[in-house]
């Protein structure tokens, strides 16, 4: 693959990874809009495990402390900091594993790869995140993470599946109903999206390591470090923008790129993707 198309498919993962823009349907967007070559699974897992090296590193505390706890918890004890907070995590990726297994056994996943679907999930969601933030953040602090919370926040993250709903936005939007605070919010999104991204590659890996060859494998090298590049720089801004700035400009964005998406689908006749 061109070292070009390389660059911007790792940096429009970097970037929209943690951003509540969705990556899953800008990647599919970018063969279906520029008529380059779709990026494969190899690439596919290599950004994702670029921008999961940049959440880790961002957040290493409490991945520290995650990891810390795991040993105690696998005794059955969730009675520390740590192992409590990879109980959580785990609890929150159950859903989004059911419901990916689920869409992958009967093949809807395929049926949602439309330019008409990512349009939709752009505008509404958007929309949705919106609402959340103007009625949301009660001053909760992450901390305050419960079992209930890592519960409901699991099923909106299996709703992420869906292309264009975005698993940053809507994760985010969650955790703004249930009070949350916006850099709190935004903190559990991303360290939801750990075992997210692991559970993904990992089945995906098989596949993966079917069709590699040193060809692929280096152009996935480089993605993974642009995309790890790209994603860190994203996060840190976010993080810091938060403390001033609403999810509105996110929001904006998404209601443009829906509406554009839209007319493209049905003015146009977008082919399905």
């Amino acid at each position: 693959m061109p070292l070009l198309h390389l660059l911007i498919l790792a940096i429009i993962q970097g970037i929209t990874e943690f951003l509540p823009i969705s990556s899953s349907g800008h990647l599919i967007l970018l063969p279906a809009l520029t008529g380059a070559e779709d990026q494969g699974q190899i690439l596919d897992v290599a950004v994702h495990v670029g921008t999961l090296l940049a959440v880790m590193i961002y957040f290493w505390k409490d991945v520290g402390h995650a990891i810390a706890g795991l040993p105690r918890l696998s005794c059955g004890k969730a009675d520390t900091p740590g192992s409590r907070l990879a109980l959580l995590l785990i609890v929150a990726t159950i859903p989004g594993i059911i419901f990916g297994l689920f869409l992958a056994i009967t093949g809807i996943d395929d049926m949602l790869r439309s330019v008409a679907v990512i349009g939709w999930t752009m505008l509404i969601f958007g929309l949705v995140l919106y609402w959340a933030d103007r009625r949301g953040d009660s001053g909760r602090p992450a901390e305050d993470w419960t079992m209930k919370d890592a519960i409901i926040l699991g099923f909106w993250q299996a709703v992420a599946l869906i292309p264009g709903t975005s698993r940053s936005g809507i994760t985010i939007t969650g955790a703004l109903f249930a009070g949350f605070e916006r850099q709190a919010a935004a903190k559990i999104s991303m360290l939801m999206s750990i075992p997210m991204i692991i559970a993904a590659a990992a089945y995906e890996f098989g596949d993966v390591m079917a069709s590699a060859n040193m060809q692929a494998l280096r152009d996935g090298a480089i993605a993974a470090l642009f995309a790890f590049l790209s994603a860190l720089v994203a996060l840190v801004l976010m993080m810091r923008l938060l403390r001033s700035v609403s999810f509105t400009p996110y929001v904006i964005y998404r209601v443009i790129l829906g509406v554009i998406l839209l007319g493209y689908a049905y003015l146009f006749g977008a082919p399905e993707l």
